[in-house]
C-alpha cells in the first residue's frame, strides 16, 4: 500500500494532505529489518506492507491499525456526544487522527460503544468497527459491565436482594435484574449489569428507595479499567483485550 494511502486510512487527512505531509519530510517510517530509528520517507507513493507498520507523523509515533479499538477513562463533566449540549465532548480528549479516520458511513472517526452520563466516570470503549459496536450493544450478547456505586442512604440486605431478584422501572413492565450485586460497605455498592437501559443504575437504585451519588464503571467483560490510566487518558486495546471485553456472563 502506498504511504499516502496508509496515512489516509489512519485519519491524517485527505490523500492530498497526506502526500503533502510526506513531501515536507514530516513522516518517518520504522522500516522493517533496518535500524531501530525511523527513516524519513519523502516519496508519497512508496509502498509498504501496512499490517504491523509503525510510523511517526510530526514527531508522534503511530501503529497502523486496520480498525481502531480504544479504552478511555471518562472523566466527570463530559458528554459522550459529537455535538454536546452542555459539557465538553469526550471526543476532544482524543487526537485528531482518531476523530478523522475515514468510514463508509457519514460519521467519521471512532465512536463510543454505548454512553455514560455526563457525571459518570470510568471505562469507555471507542472504535470504528461497526460490527464490534453492534455486538457489544446488543442485549442478546449479555456482556457484563461492573459499576462502583456510591449511594446516599445506607445499604441493607433487602435492597441488595431486590436488585438481584428484579425491580420494575417506570417505562418497562419486565423486571430488570442485576447479574451480581455486592454491598462493599454501607455506602458502596458493586453492581454488575448485562444490559444497558437509559439511566439504568440510577433508576434501579431509585426503585429500592436509594439514590446514586457517584457512579463509576470499572470493568467491561473480562477487562478492568487499569489503575494507571488517569481520567481523560486513553490507550489502544490489545488483541487479547478486544476478545476479553466481549466475554459473556
Amino acid at each position: 500500500m502506498q504511504l499516502q494511502e496508509i496515512l489516509y486510512t489512519q485519519g491524517f487527512g485527505t490523500r492530498r494532505v497526506c502526500a503533502g505531509l510526506i513531501q515536507q519530510g514530516l513522516v518517518q517510517v520504522y522500516v522493517p529489518n533496518t535500524a531501530p530509528e525511523p527513516v524519513v520517507i519523502a516519496d508519497a507513493a512508496t509502498e509498504f506492507v501496512a499490517e504491523g507498520l509503525r510510523f511517526r507523523v510530526q514527531g508522534v509515533d503511530w501503529p497502523y491499525a486496520e480498525r481502531a479499538y480504544l479504552m478511555l477513562h471518562k472523566p466527570a463533566g463530559t458528554e459522550c456526544s459529537q455535538k454536546p449540549s452542555t459539557y465538553p465532548s469526550i471526543y476532544t480528549l482524543l487526537p485528531s487522527p482518531l476523530r478523522m479516520r475515514p468510514q463508509k458511513a457519514a460519521v467519521q472517526g471512532v465512536q463510543a460503544v454505548g454512553r455514560l452520563d455526563q457525571d459518570t466516570t470510568g471505562m469507555l470503549l471507542l472504535t470504528d468497527d461497526g460490527k464490534f459496536i453492534h455486538r457489544m450493544s446488543s442485549p442478546k450478547h449479555h456482556v457484563p459491565k461492573v459499576y462502583e456505586v456510591t449511594v446516599k442512604h445506607p445499604l441493607d440486605d433487602k435492597q441488595v436482594s431486590k436488585l438481584l431478584s428484579g425491580v420494575v422501572l417506570d417505562d418497562d413492565p419486565q423486571p430488570v435484574r442485576a447479574a451480581a450485586c455486592e454491598a462493599v460497605n454501607e455506602f458502596h455498592l458493586r453492581l454488575t449489569l448485562t444490559e444497558g437501559k437509559y439511566h439504568q443504575v440510577k433508576r434501579m437504585l431509585a426503585a429500592v428507595s436509594n439514590r446514586v451519588e457517584r457512579l463509576h464503571r470499572s470493568r467491561i467483560g473480562g477487562v478492568a479499567l487499569p489503575d494507571d490510566l488517569a481520567p481523560g487518558q486513553w490507550r489502544w486495546l490489545s488483541a487479547d483485550e478486544i476478545s476479553a471485553v466481549q466475554a459473556k456472563e
